[in-house]
């Protein structure tokens, strides 16, 4: 994932949406906003998105079903999703939201201090992740290195070695190791 990922604030009021904003504003991530769940699928799938926190209830498409679907597509399927609910504690939607794969449900009004750490926390561990993809994949289309028979793990070459000749498996014991007759 590029460095300049940025983190998506979607909820239906500009002044949760300034709250959240000047919350996370410390974080020096840019932050871009959107105030319908239609308006968050269209920015999500512009890409360059590193983590979204969404309010559960917003217009067009409800929070939940936009996580449904963001799940189902590949290049949003593991995007960190934060849930905001001023419905206070709800099993059900705890549940729902946990098994579509929310990193976390954070109820209303929310405290700037732990959202901040928790947003930060999410989107570093989302950017490792998206650089060791990008590495595998690099590591994956690079011609197959040189090796013994063709397959395996690589040998380097030492000087006046000839890496086809036979390695002894047999190591010499230590002198306090040796065998005791007995």
């Amino acid at each position: 994932m590029p460095s300049d990922a940025k983190i998506l604030i979607v909820a239906d009021h500009e002044d949760t949406l300034y709250a959240l904003e000047s919350a996370l504003s410390p974080l020096t991530h840019e932050v871009v906003c959107a105030t319908s769940g239609d308006a968050a699928l269209k920015e999500v799938l512009r890409g360059n998105i590193g983590l979204l926190l969404l309010d559960v209830r917003v217009p067009d498409v409800g929070g939940l079903e936009v996580v449904r679907y963001m799940r189902r597509v590949e290049q949003t399927q593991y995007i960190p999703i934060v849930l905001l609910t001023g419905f206070g504690p709800d099993a059900a939607l705890s549940s729902a939201a946990l098994r579509l794969g929310v990193a976390d449900l954070i109820p209303k009004p929310v405290d700037p201090w732990a959202l901040r750490t928790k947003v930060s926390y999410l989107f570093r561990t989302h950017q490792r992740l998206r650089a060791m993809e990008c590495e595998l994949r690099e590591l994956r289309t690079r011609p197959p290195s040189r090796t013994l028979s063709g397959r395996g793990r690589a040998v380097g070459r030492t000087r006046g070695v000839d890496p086809r000749s036979p390695v002894p498996l047999e190591l010499p014991l230590q002198p306090d190791s040796a065998p005791q007759g007995g």
